[in-house]
């Protein structure tokens, strides 16, 4: 038997509220939460689409676990507390198993991040995961776009380009191995940043998550900031895994790294004054950050190697309506 929308919703995606701010959640018109007097709410949606965002044979459980954590990312670049969501799902046709699978994962996620799912909507059509985060944010400590200033160091957590070789292994249709499994984990169950995010938002007023490319992600911050920078590609980090599967560092792609996208890390820009604060941060959650490049006063975004000389790019990000 083939459940209705209602008995879908009641069957795989209500369960108790684990969070005491939600006073109305799944069942009605609207969720109702409560917001601390001291705080102020941040907001953020992103949509996946079969085929545009995920490869087609993606398994549910990462679908899941990919459509909360590029959420979260966005929240975490903020230095936002991740609080609820709310879930639209396109499905072709109801399966119970790929619905199982998916809510199961989906319910893992949101637990390990005290995030309470709370409303939504289901609808017949093509395969898409559309969520909403919302977060809790000190007012004197939101992270921007808009705040950097020339002398500010550039830093970037983790290591970049392990998802978009994940995706090339996917479409490629590679054999795999342990380092190559890492990557497609890398491209379809990313790891939010919330925990530096929080902790640096009061140090640090200027951040992006990057979800396009370093080169796209910083990009936007320039813009927004009307300024430059110089970034060092011998200083980007890579990891282990990448460069095996590259061969070594000097045949990796950097174009892909730099521009692929899907990383989910955070690219920070902080004041000289509080580098070893953020570095003290970054100890502290274990993850590592690495000093990239530095903001400038000038209007371009240059790529250099360690004589200086300057690199060129084909393209700068991953971009939505395209030709």
């Amino acid at each position: 038997m083939v459940p209705g929308e209602f008995n879908l919703i009641n069957t795989y995606f209500s369960s108790p509220s684990n969070r005491q701010d939600v006073l109305l959640g799944i069942g009605d018109d609207c969720a109702v939460v409560s917001v601390p007097g001291n705080k102020q709410l941040a907001i953020t949606t992103d949509t996946l689409v079969d085929g545009v965002h995920f490869p087609s044979d993606t398994s549910a459980a990462d679908i899941a676990c990919k459509a909360i954590a590029v959420n979260l990312s966005d929240l975490a670049a903020m230095g936002a507390e991740p609080a609820w969501l709310t879930l639209a799902l396109s499905l072709p046709q109801v399966d119970e198993g790929w619905l199982r699978s998916f809510s199961d994962s989906f319910r893992q996620m949101a637990d390990k991040y005290n995030v309470q799912l709370i409303g939504g909507d289901t609808t017949q059509g093509p395969l898409s995961i559309t969520v909403q985060a919302m977060g809790l944010v000190d007012a004197d400590n939101i992270m921007r776009r808009d705040t950097a200033r020339p002398c500010d160091a550039i830093y970037v957590s983790g290591t970049l380009g392990d998802a978009a070789a994940g995706l090339k292994i996917a479409q490629q249709g590679l054999a795999v191995d342990e380092n190559r499994a890492w990557l497609l984990d890398r491209l379809n169950c990313p790891e939010p940043r919330v925990a530096l995010g929080m902790k640096v938002a009061q140090y640090c007023s200027c951040a992006i998550d990057i979800s396009d490319g370093l080169l796209a992600d910083l990009g936007h911050i320039l813009e927004a900031s009307h300024c430059g920078a110089t970034v060092s590609i011998d200083r980007v980090p890579l990891s282990h895994q990448l460069v095996e599967y590259s061969i070594n560092r000097n045949e990796v792609d950097w174009e892909m790294v730099l521009s692929g996208g899907d990383d989910y890390e955070l690219c920070l820009v902080v004041a000289p004054e509080n580098e070893n604060r953020l570095m003290n941060i970054a100890s502290d959650v274990s993850l590592p950050l690495t000093r990239v490049g530095v903001i400038e006063d000038h209007n371009s975004l240059n790529i250099v190697d360690q004589t200086g000389a300057k690199y060129l790019f084909d393209h700068s990000g991953y971009e939505h309506f395209t030709e």
